[in-house]
């Protein structure tokens, strides 16, 4: 059986000035990033695909120099889109999260409808599977279009219920490549 890891990128360096899809990881991040090399789900990865996003970037170029594998990247694997409001501050921006997953149909505050940033995952995923060789996958990518993904995989209607646990990223779950079963849900990158 071969296996996708949707895995999402670590901590990140918090940059107001500067726009979210170029924020790098943070040194914690680079930490995590670095102990997930020691995961044995990741021997069996025969292709690597990321978002474009700097932390998506980041943290597959971390995942190549360990396994030796090429990093395809594909940007609707990207977050979904808030460019319209730009950095939000800790309690605005877990609001304007909480709205974005209970009005999904709704762009709130000019923010990708989760409807449409859910599409758009799928179809990017589906997309890596028709392109990967043989053997298990790890997609690099972010927590929001990771949960839309895992509504997807599960038949539930979008829900936050479904989003990444913990704060500043740094989970995978994994399915089966052909039938799309879950295997497991959202665990931490470094088994911690």
């Amino acid at each position: 059986m071969a296996i996708v890891h949707f895995i999402t990128h670590p901590d990140v360096h918090v940059d107001p000035g500067t726009p979210v899809p170029e924020w790098h990881l943070s040194a914690r991040g680079i930490h995590r990033a670095l102990a997930m090399l020691e995961q044995p789900w990741l021997r069996p990865l025969t292709s690597l695909f990321s978002s474009a996003e700097r932390k998506a970037v980041d943290t597959a170029a971390i995942l190549a120099a360990g396994t030796g594998l090429d990093v395809m990247v594909l940007e609707a694997l990207h977050e979904n889109d808030r460019s319209a409001t730009g950095y939000l501050p800790g309690p605005e921006f877990e609001a304007m999260a909480d709205a974005f997953f209970a009005r999904p149909g709704e762009s709130v505050r000019g923010w990708e409808r989760a409807v449409d940033a859910q599409a758009r995952i799928v179809a990017a995923v589906e997309r890596v599977l028709a392109m990967a060789p043989p053997g298990d996958i790890g997609i690099v990518a972010h927590g929001a279009v990771g949960a839309l993904l895992l509504c997807r995989l599960k038949g539930v209607p979008i829900s936050r219920a479904e989003d990444q646990p913990g704060r500043g990223g740094g989970n995978v779950f994994a399915f089966d490549r052909a039938s799309h079963a879950l295997l497991h849900g959202w665990q931490p990158i470094d088994g911690q």
